[in-house]
């Protein structure tokens, strides 16, 4: 009887979790929100043009994009077509294959990219305020969600530490064997330019 009501307190607990993370997804929905009626593009288009500011080239195509966010090649090849259309991306076609396409930022999307990145100011300064050794747990934590998810199939690959070759952990020690060195919670990557998939 203990046991039964320990595992029913503990479920309450992961709901209730489930329940904060997602008032804090609907937060984020709502800055996004606010941000693209500003300059009359989509959450989505918004999303798209602060990606291509932060990721190597090689990786904005209109595939690895609609992996990226997990939607449809369709869906993502019509927000292209109209930041295109808005002269906000350029169109670099793939050199070996006529039907392939990078996209790149030109410097009016740049501007609104780099204007649009900071719209989770406020969520940002919500976290920071909680103590230094308490964010870097809350961090490792939120990744082991990711992770699990990630392996249940409910999202794709996610370019972090837990999910990658460079990284292993040994009890409580995170080491990076691309950087050589032993990681703290608050080091670990979310979106890092070096992951790797596992062989």
């Amino acid at each position: 009887m203990k046991r039964e009501k320990t595992i029913k307190m503990d479920n309450q607990i992961a709901h209730k979790i489930t329940q904060a993370l997602e008032r804090i997804s609907k937060t984020f929905r709502v800055l996004l929100w606010e941000e693209s009626k500003k300059y009359q593009i989509s959450p989505i288009q918004i999303q798209i043009l602060i990606f291509c500011l932060t990721h190597k080239e090689e990786m904005l195509k209109i595939s690895l994009l609609a992996k990226e966010f997990d939607l449809t090649k369709a869906t993502i090849s019509d927000s292209v077509r109209v930041l295109i259309k808005k002269e906000f991306l350029l169109k670099i076609p793939d050199t070996y294959d006529s039907r392939s396409y990078t996209i790149r930022l030109t410097q009016k999307g740049k501007d609104i990219a780099q204007k649009t990145s900071v719209f989770t100011a406020s969520l940002d300064e919500s976290i920071d305020a909680l103590p230094d050794s308490e964010k870097g747990l809350f961090l490792s934590n939120l990744l082991h969600i990711i992770e699990q998810l990630n392996k249940k199939s409910v999202i794709s690959i996610q370019r972090m530490c837990l999910t990658c070759n460079h990284y292993t952990k040994d009890q409580n020690t995170h080491y990076c064997s691309f950087l050589k060195k032993s990681l703290q919670n608050d080091e670990l990557q979310i979106d890092c330019p070096e992951h790797k998939l596992p062989a």
